[in-house]
């Protein structure tokens, strides 16, 4: 089993910067992805970003690009994604999720369909007023 849990979320003005983090503890796998998902009411859940392990290759969706960054921190066996410039467009709840699959690159991670994630958090949310 491995449980992922989200924190970071919380109020912020439009422009400001948060930092979310994914905490991942339990089991280990040799290769897997790491995916930002956020998600509002009555919208389509939507990929924000994911990173692999173990090469840390990266990619963060257009909608996003220039203003989130992932990383990750393997002795803390943390992911972050770190938001700038925020909008109030981007107030959403915000998920991770992980995919355990053998030479997964960026691409994969960024199409595959949500059932194909094996471990999701809880969530946190992120609003962002005008």
């Amino acid at each position: 089993q491995v449980q992922l849990v989200e924190s970071g979320g919380g109020l912020v003005q439009a422009g400001g910067s948060l930092r979310l983090s994914c905490v991942v503890s339990g089991r280990t796998f040799s290769s897997y992805a790491i995916n930002w998902f956020r998600h509002t009411p009555g919208q389509e859940r939507e990929f924000v970003a994911t990173i692999t392990w173990p090469g840390g290759d990266t990619y963060v969706a257009d909608s996003v690009k220039g203003r989130f960054t992932i990383s990750r921190d393997n002795a803390k066996n943390t992911v972050y994604l770190q938001m700038n410039n925020l909008k109030p467009e981007d107030t959403a709840d915000y998920y991770c999720a992980s995919l355990v699959r053998d030479g997964i690159t960026p691409a994969q991670a960024m199409g595959a369909a949500f059932d194909e994630f094996d471990y999701w958090g809880p969530g946190t949310q992120v609003i962002v007023s005008s």
